[in-house]
């Protein structure tokens, strides 16, 4: 089973049983697909360099804090951590690293985020500028974003 076929198949309908179903949609999943493979490539569960961001989203630890902290996100987070049976005070950026079902949780809270609707299909710009806007990735790549947000949009 190829990564995207993982995610696809394992994670996303794990992660979408999680959160409320307002939060499911195509525009989501293929906003998280095209992140996740603009980020990592679904690769790298660590940022290269021995950076601090972690999981295929590639969160910093101030990441994780906006998720949890943002008044749009927070309800629907602390309610998956504790389906998680995760502590509150446990140090969630360590644990997604290793757990794509929660890491996917908060890569969909961060969108959540965002005060405008997510892009359609044939709307790359609008998703690279929410991307920019909820990742805020300290070295964008700008001239592989439109392949990825339409390789996704292929892929659902």
């Amino acid at each position: 089973m190829s990564a995207i076929d993982y995610f696809q198949g394992v994670v996303f309908p794990a992660t979408f049983s999680m959160l409320p179903k307002k939060m499911d949609s195509k525009e989501a999943r293929a906003m998280l697909l095209a992140i996740g493979l603009q980020e990592s490539r679904f690769e790298e569960r660590r940022q290269l360099g021995n950076g601090p961001a972690v999981s295929p989203w590639q969160f910093e630890p101030t990441g994780v804090s906006g998720v949890l902290s943002h008044k749009a996100s927070r309800p629907v987070i602390v309610e998956v951590v504790n389906m998680m049976d995760y502590p509150l005070g446990t140090d969630l950026h360590r644990i997604i690293e290793n757990n794509d079902i929660l890491a996917c949780c908060f890569a969909r809270c961060l969108l959540w985020t965002h005060p405008n609707s997510l892009p359609i299909i044939n709307q790359p710009t609008k998703g690279w500028m929410q991307y920019i806007n909820c990742w805020r990735p300290g070295k964008p790549h700008q001239q592989t974003w439109e392949g990825f947000f339409n390789q996704a949009w292929e892929m659902l």
